[in-house]
């Protein structure tokens, strides 16, 4: 009698595995595991389904996959690696997340829900051979995908041996376009993730405290943002924002650390000592790669010769980065800076209060603008960052009436704009002013100013492409929102909400989705997007599951009152929210 042999089949194989997981773990075990889990719910596992594989086992940092069709399996694998690669493009390096993948077509034992065989053996070994982010396949693997895949691209690495099979195994990579996280070592991998642009960059660290006084701390931060702000002002110069290098205050670091982080050529240091009414500032210009100290110099003054003190050592600094980026007067804002250095040293105490995004420091914040205003009536700037700490209250319906405040808000800029005109935030506040209003002309008129004076502003780079949605040009937008966070790696959440409306006027609901999903705390607006993305999607089930979460956080919401606070220009991108919201069960 004879007896039945284990069942045997031919079957493409996916191994993969998760590059530096045990590093990973041990910075943060519980966030790592938590982002795992994100990228397999959201990602992974649906790509997987999407390309009809089944997943065998997993192993914590990897998994084994079958699929019946060697094209089902390589789509699966590029679609996980270019959308990993896209993910990864907005997180420090230190923090990625890549994969090894690794393709065979073999034969295989099958045993209950598990395989087994060389067909399994030879598709670990491609894993390991494979780059960070990258794909390896075997022979027979290319032999069947032929010339069937557009946009994929083949590298013949030659016949490779490999741990415990006898014979040579033919590996080929598979190249796909470029993703910004996909190279094959620290260095390589952070100019790539970051976008480096051709322009000199630069990140300027929070100035160090040497006053021995805790309560002149906010003068060293104040002091670190003008200089921030006005190194924005040279159109030739990319400059990291100050909530990106904030997150250095008070930390020792090195500077190539910092460079490999931020993607930048240069890294500022320096350190504010105040006594009574004068002030020195050292400062020192460092090339990120070398950590070679290119420039370096000490100001010493009255403390009312700060803007003069700004002013020179933006100059030098600017005129020392290659190229000899030329400090043309000409090409910056005529600045009209208060002579009342009380006033001040009480905006630049608001600003970083206001930074906070707390309700009891915006009061704080507020107060102190008010003492400004008081001791200089006509410091432009105090009114305009009045505004912005009113507009905090306005979003946050922090304010006992809105409406009020509203109004308010557009007396302190039509005041500010009146005396200085060559103000950014000025006309960055009054741009979302009149978007609110609906007055898409007026918007782009102070938009387009704020962006010629300060074009490295995140918050005036991502309202451009916030602006260009509501007009009707979200591919333009979606370019300048993700150059906002390229400018900013550590942006606010809102960048994420403005790229998915972006994204959902563009059409692109799958990379909507995936935008929105990176909001931690949404609120019943977000579920409303998203709502009417999976509506548009076809997905009826996800679709019912974020309306009702709409309608739990706000119970009178209603599809017509919720369109009433869009400000979509033209009537076509109006009726494509509309019928995703009705498409996904919300009341009329």
């Amino acid at each position: 009698m004879d007896v039945p042999g284990p069942e045997r089949r031919l079957a493409a194989v996916l191994a993969a595995d998760m590059v530096g997981f045990s590093r990973l773990m041990e910075a943060d075990e519980a966030g790592t595991l938590a982002r795992l889990k994100t990228h397999r719910i959201e990602l992974i596992d649906p790509a997987i389904a999407k390309n009809h594989g089944r997943i065998i086992k997993t192993t914590g940092d990897g998994m084994l996959v079958e699929f019946h069709s060697v094209v089902d399996a390589v789509l699966c694998a590029a679609e996980i690696q270019s959308r990993m690669g896209r993910r990864n493009a907005d997180v420090p390096p230190p923090r990625w997340m890549q994969f090894r993948i690794g393709i065979n077509l073999g034969d295989v034992i099958v045993d209950q829900n598990d395989i087994f065989g060389d067909g399994v053996n030879v598709a670990a070994r491609l894993e390991a051979l494979a780059e960070p982010g990258g794909i390896c396949i075997s022979s027979a693997v290319r032999d069947q995908l032929g010339e069937r895949l557009d946009g994929v691209a083949f590298e013949d690495i030659g016949e490779q041996n490999v741990k415990n099979i006898v014979r040579p195994i033919r590996v080929y990579r598979i190249r796909l376009e470029e993703s910004p996280a996909t190279a094959s070592d620290g260095t390589k991998g952070t100019a790539r993730a970051t976008g480096k642009s051709k322009k000199p960059s630069i990140a300027v660290l929070p100035f160090a405290n040497m006053s021995g006084d805790p309560e002149q701390e906010f003068f060293a931060d104040g002091l670190t943002e003008d200089i921030i702000t006005e190194l924005s002002r040279f159109h030739d110069l990319l400059v990291i924002s100050r909530n990106s290098t904030f997150v250095y205050k008070g930390k020792a670091v090195k500077v190539q650390d910092v460079g490999r982080e931020f993607g930048v050529d240069y890294v500022i240091e320096g350190s504010v000592r105040k006594a009574g009414d004068r002030v020195r500032v050292t400062v020192q210009l460092i090339d990120a790669e070398t950590d070679r100290h290119i420039w370096a110099e000490r100001y010493d003054g009255e403390l009312k010769d700060i803007f003069a003190i700004q002013d020179e050592m933006t100059r030098a600094i600017a005129a020392t980065l290659p190229g000899r980026v030329e400090a043309a007067t000409h090409d910056r804002a005529n600045r009209k800076p208060t002579d009342n250095m009380a006033a001040y040293e009480c905006v630049l105490a608001a600003k970083v209060l206001h930074h906070r995004s707390n309700r009891e420091d915006n009061a704080r914040a507020q107060l102190l603008l008010d003492r400004a205003l008081e001791l200089d009536a006509n410091y432009a700037h105090a009114h305009a960052w009045k505004a912005c700490v009113l507009g905090q209250t306005w979003v946050y319906s922090w304010c006992a009436d809105r409406d009020a405040t509203f109004q308010q808000v557009a007396s302190e800029l039509e005041t500010a704009l009146a005396l200085d005109d060559n103000d950014s935030d000025v006309h960055r506040i009054l741009a979302a002013l009149n978007l609110n209003r609906d007055d898409h002309d007026k918007a782009t008129y102070h938009q387009e100013r704020a962006l010629a004076l300060n074009p490295n502003y995140d918050l005036v780079v991502v309202q451009q492409g916030e602006l260009l949605t509501w007009l009707g040009r979200p591919e333009e937008g979606i370019d300048w929102i993700r150059k906002a966070m390229r400018l900013n790696p550590y942006h606010p959440e809102r960048f994420w909400s403005h790229l998915g409306r972006a994204y959902y006027c563009a059409e692109k609901y799958a990379e909507a989705a995936e935008a929105f999903s990176r909001v931690t705390r949404p609120d019943h607006t977000h579920h409303a997007f998203l709502a009417a993305i999976f509506a548009q999607m076809g997905n009826a089930i996800a679709a019912g599951a974020h309306a009702a979460e709409v309608l739990k956080r706000e119970p009178s919401f209603s599809v017509a009152n919720h369109l009433s606070t869009q400000h979509y220009k033209r009537g076509l991108d109006r009726q494509r929210y509309e019928a995703g919201l009705l498409g996904a069960g919300l009341p009329v």
